[in-house]
């Protein structure tokens, strides 16, 4: 399973590429307006750290309007990934990119059936969001095992990213379910690292190095 980063954050995105431990990075605009300076420049500096895809979202809500925004995110670099909400209209945008070889990510899915859809009009990633199901007492997982399952009865190479995850079960649950990308925040991409018996084991190994300078 691919780790993502959903952040527009550039210090984090550094640290976490300089580590090698993502392969991409998911934006929208609440996290671009999050951060300071010219959104678009945003994205740029983004590509210039991450190799993988990046996905960058249109504000648009008609067809036209998202295909017009999404060529022209396109222009920003290579790997640019144009996201794009789940609506008919976003389906429409989505055929239409897809036929010009466009790479298209396919935003706030809440149910198998938006996701086969997003599929079939020819995205190139589903954005289930689990922790938002979550939050309306639905069990978000549910929603990636499902996904999941019907993607593999039909051989469909949609790739199946899990987002709006809020802790380490989660991302754990999407690698077990075969899900091909988990998208997270900064915090919980450092939380998958740790383990409070490795800090312990940690310490220890240290006190009794620190013995041996006393002997």
């Amino acid at each position: 399973m691919k780790f993502f980063l959903d952040t527009a954050h550039i210090p984090h995105l550094r640290e976490a590429a300089e580590a090698g431990l993502i392969d991409g990075v998911t934006t929208n605009p609440s996290l671009l307006a999050k951060e300071s300076g010219d959104p678009i420049q945003t994205v740029r500096e983004i590509a210039k750290i991450v190799e993988g895809p990046i996905s960058a979202e249109v504000v648009s809500l008609d067809a036209e309007g998202m295909v017009r925004e999404g060529l022209e995110l396109r222009k920003i670099a290579d790997n640019i990934v144009v996201k794009i909400p789940m609506t008919l209209e976003g389906l429409k945008a989505i055929r239409t990119l897809s036929l010009q070889n466009v790479p298209t990510n396919c935003t706030l899915i809440f149910s198998p059936m938006q996701a086969l859809m997003a599929a079939k009009a020819g995205a190139s990633m589903v954005s289930p969001f689990v922790g938002r199901l979550d939050d309306i007492q639905s069990p978000g997982m549910e929603l990636i095992e499902q996904i999941v399952d019907i993607f593999t009865n039909y051989a469909i190479e949609t790739e199946v990213l899990v987002a709006s995850i809020r802790g380490p079960m989660h991302a754990l649950e999407a690698a077990r379910m075969g899900a091909d990308i988990a998208t997270m925040p900064f915090a919980v991409l450092q939380s998958l690292a740790k383990h409070p018996l490795t800090d312990a084991g940690i310490e220890s190994f240290l006190r009794d190095w620190e013995k041996t300078k006393t002997k």
